[in-house]
């Protein structure tokens, strides 16, 4: 019997859910650029900056004493200019103040200058000058591409916001805590905006993922995470999560919860996305944007 294509498995879906989706072109649209924008080119740039981050620390320490964020445009801008210790060490403030200009800082830019002047002065263990030599051209190189992706990102957000926005669920979504219009459009585009694609929330939260999956032996019973899902919309559906925590009194209040139940952060995150995916099936379904007070109106302090 050949392979099952790469798809999600058909035993997530309850009877009567449609397993091909009639989503709009609106929504492929949307889908193309979040991919583009959140898998090829961001998942590029962290693979980049922790490659710039395991160079530095071999001979450059004082670069991650200065920043935090190594695909900012201070440090973009900086380690362009000063990509050896050496000549960290001996920037004038008004280089520095330059160099944070020219990264896209408009703010705060002398204390800024200040601290980076600092930190660059600070006494480290420094490799041989050809080695540093040679991390330097590798550290120039790499903060080239780091900053062209930047650029690229930027660019594709922009597309992918025109395109989120005049969709006819675009305000729905961005009603839920937590949804931006980057991560809103993530959401819709993963799950896509054919009505009849899913018939429960039960449907749609399983080929999130983020349902438990319950397996039974004997006696015994366990809830698992799922491992068989969609990675781009899992990934989505965790960051929305926790951006809800500090949005939603009742988002809060759920995670707090499970965290008291003995859930580790990420289960608590899993259960949380799991609710949340609940709630913007129903909004969808009615056709209503989210309300906080509707959300929470049926759960009481004990509910998990």
């Amino acid at each position: 019997m050949p392979p099952m294509p790469n798809c999600w498995p058909i035993w997530c879906a309850p009877t009567g859910t449609s397993l091909i989706a009639g989503d709009s072109a609106d929504a492929e649209a949307i889908k193309v650029l979040a991919r583009a924008a959140h898998e090829s080119l961001i998942w590029s740039r962290t693979r980049h900056t922790n490659a710039l981050r395991n160079a530095l620390r071999e001979y450059y320490p004082a670069a991650l004493v200065a920043f935090d964020d190594l695909a900012h445009g201070d440090a973009l801008g900086v380690l362009d200019r000063a990509p050896t210790p050496e000549q960290g060490a001996h920037l004038s403030r008004s280089a520095i103040h330059s160099a944070l200009k020219r990264g896209g800082r408009q703010r705060n830019i002398d204390a800024r200058a200040r601290e980076v002047q600092a930190a660059l002065g600070t006494d480290q263990l420094s490799a041989s000058a050809p080695v540093a030599t040679a991390f330097a051209a590798t550290t120039r190189a790499t903060v080239a591409i780091i900053a062209e992706l930047n650029r690229q990102i930027s660019e594709l957000e922009t597309g992918l916001a025109a395109h989120f926005e005049t969709h006819p669920d675009a305000d729905i979504y961005l009603s839920l805590p937590g949804l931006g219009v980057v991560l809103g459009a993530r959401v819709l585009g993963e799950f896509g905006d054919d009505p009849n694609r899913y018939i429960t929330a039960k449907s749609r939260k399983n080929y999130a993922g983020t349902s438990p999956l319950t397996v039974a032996s004997g006696r015994k019973r366990a809830a698992l995470a799922r491992h068989v899902r969609n990675r781009r919309l899992y990934d989505a559906i965790d960051n929305w999560a926790f951006c809800a925590l500090s949005v939603s009194p009742g988002a809060r209040l759920f995670y707090d919860q499970h965290r008291a139940g003995g859930d580790l952060h990420h289960q608590a995150l899993r259960a949380l996305g799991n609710r949340l995916i609940g709630i913007l099936h129903g909004c969808l379904h009615h056709h209503v944007p989210y309300n906080e007070h509707t959300a929470r109106a049926h759960r009481t302090p004990a509910a998990a």
